[in-house]
Parts: C-alpha cells; structure tokens; sequence
C-alpha cells in the first residue's frame, strides 16, 4: 500500500511529457487559492493532478505564489512550476523587441519606433526638438554637450543612440523611454574611452562625427581605422574631408535609393564635406549612429600618409596618397567591372 502510495505521488510530481518544449502560457489571476491554481494548470495540462499539487504545497508549507502571466513547458517538474510561481511573473505577453541596426541615422530610427510602438514619427521628431528635454540630456550624459543644440543640426540626437536590440514593456512604452535606454547604452560604451576621449584634440561630439562618417565608409575594422587615419590626416592639411556620405546626409537622400545629382554633389550645406567652403572642417553633426568598432577605429586610427580612399562595388577598401595613385585605382576598378554604378 505505501509502495503504491508513494509511485503515484512520484509519478504525479513528474513532468506531463518530459520532451516537451512547447511554451504554454498561464494566468494565474489574484487571490487565486492554491486549489484554483491547481486546476488552471491541470486543465493546461502542466500537471498531472490537480489534488497532488495542493498536497504538495501543505507539505511543503507553500503559501506566496504569485499571481501573474506565466510562460510554462509540460517538461517540467511540479517543483519548478511552484518554484516559478513562487518567483513571481517574469514573462511580459505585451513586451516587443525593436531591432535598431548599427548605423542608420534618426529617420530610419523615428520609422521603426512608428511601426513598433504607438508613437508617431512626428512624435520623435518634435521630441529631438524640445529644448527642456535637450537641456535635461546635456544635465545628465557627460558627453552630451550645447554643441548639440546647433541650429543646423538636423536631429539633435542624431550619432548619439546605441543601436542594437532591445525589449521595450509595450507598445506604449513612450519616446523618451526608448531614447533613455539608447542613451544609457550609448554611454556604457563611451565611459570605457573616457579617457582617450578627454585626451583628445577633439570634442565628444566631434568624435562621434568622425565616427558615423567612419561606419559608413568601411566594413571590416582595419579598413576603419585606416579611413579614420585619411580623415584625419585630410583635417591637418586644411583639405576638404570629401565624403559621399555626408553630401547625401545634407540632401537627406538615402545612399541605398538613387546617385546624386550635381547640384546635390554641390550643395553649399554644414554638412556636405565635398564643397570648398568646407575645407578642413568637420560636419556640423554626425550623420549616423556609429557602432563602437567605428567610436574606437576613430580613437586609435591607423598611422599612415593616406589622403584618399575608395571602394568597389563589393565594398572592399583601397588607399592612396596621392590623386594621381587614387584616380589610377578607380580607372583600374572600373576596367575589371568591379567599381559601383546605380
């Protein structure tokens, strides 16, 4: 008889089917007794028997499970289900996760928070734009500064949002809440090159420039470093930075949608480094948000004599020092199929 006892009581704390991976999702509403969680989870069929469950907490002196939307396999033991239930909720059926890629600028940004959440883009926007909250921003992220609030700046954001993966609440989660947490992540980076940051002859934001420009420019990290390094020595000669992707920033074209025409190519604006006016000078703003391989390759560029370089269409990364040696390059580029067209 006791044998008998304890093979059901045995057989009833064991998992419903032990190859079970299916997630089942539970609510357990509040001030539910512990006989009326028992039957929630005999009839999602979790448990073999719902008595065994309420002997199993007297004995066990079971008495805080939490209510709560749960997320529970048929694999488990009835210990680990009490124990989850104990714990309390950790599964959010409303939670959505937004996946901002490493550097797209603010308007593909203010388009996936549209699609993902309940704002708007005008929503971002006129946030970007509000001076209490920049203010606010520039009050509490060390790397945050007034340079920001330059009125040819487009988005005053823009550069400084960490891109990657995130699980928001809900769809209501508001703009500012997802600019926090970009924000903060954004500076867990940068508060590792504090230093390197503080010791250079440049501002924040000026790094973050040159670095959004250096995402998407090069691919690979050597070839960042060694774009950085042109950059770089491009500035000390007082020559014009000469970046294609500062000229379709400034006409606030997409480099995947068309070529630019000339009279875009040569738009007098603070952030087309093509014009003569623009000689030794950096962008107003950065014109993505860089990864911290492009924060870094910018920090510790290459050493090098390099005044140009230029890509195939494969994207592969070729320098030179002098025009002559560059505009040999393209000609060989072009010659073998391998240079970008439309």
């Amino acid at each position: 008889m006791v044998i008998g006892v304890c093979t059901f009581y045995n057989y009833s704390i064991s998992p419903v089917d032990k190859k079970s991976n299916e997630e089942i999702e539970v609510v357990i509403p509040n001030g539910a007794s512990t006989t009326e969680i028992g039957s929630i989870l005999k009839e999602k069929d979790l448990i073999h028997s719902k008595n065994i469950f309420r002997v199993y907490c007297y004995i066990y002196k079971v008495n805080d499970l939490k209510a709560g939307t749960y997320k529970l396999k048929k694999s488990m033991k009835l210990e680990s289900i009490v124990e989850v239930l104990k714990e309390g909720n950790t599964y959010n059926p409303e939670e959505i996760k937004i996946t901002f890629n490493e550097g797209i600028n603010m308007r593909k940004i203010a388009s996936i928070i549209a699609k993902n959440t309940n704002n708007t883009e005008e929503d971002v926007y006129n946030l970007l734009k509000d001076e209490s909250y920049i203010d606010s921003l520039i009050k509490d992220y060390w790397f945050i500064t007034e340079e920001i609030k330059n009125s040819n700046i487009y988005y005053s954001l823009e550069g400084y949002l960490n891109c990657d993966t995130y699980n928001f609440k809900n769809k209501d989660v508001t703009v500012k809440e997802i600019f926090k947490k970009l924000l903060d992540e954004k500076g867990k980076i940068l508060d590792k090159y504090k230093k390197e940051i503080e010791g250079s002859n440049y501002t924040p934001h000026q790094i973050l420039t040159l670095a959004s420009m250096v995402e998407l420019e090069g691919v690979t990290d050597s070839d960042r470093a060694g774009i950085a390094s042109v950059f770089y020595n491009r500035l000390n000669r007082k020559m014009s930075l000469g970046s294609d992707v500062t000229s379709y920033y400034a006409n606030k074209v997409e480099m995947s949608s068309r070529d630019l025409t000339t009279t875009e190519y040569n738009l007098e604006n603070p952030y087309n480094t093509r014009t003569a006016s623009m000689a030794g000078k950096l962008p107003v703003g950065p014109v993505s948000n860089p990864s911290e391989a492009s924060i870094k390759a910018v920090l510790f560029p290459q050493k090098s004599d390099y005044l140009y370089f230029v890509s195939d269409k494969n994207r592969k990364v070729y320098f030179s020092k002098t025009y002559a040696e560059q505009d040999a390059t393209i000609k060989k580029l072009k010659q073998e199929g391998k240079w970008f067209e439309w």
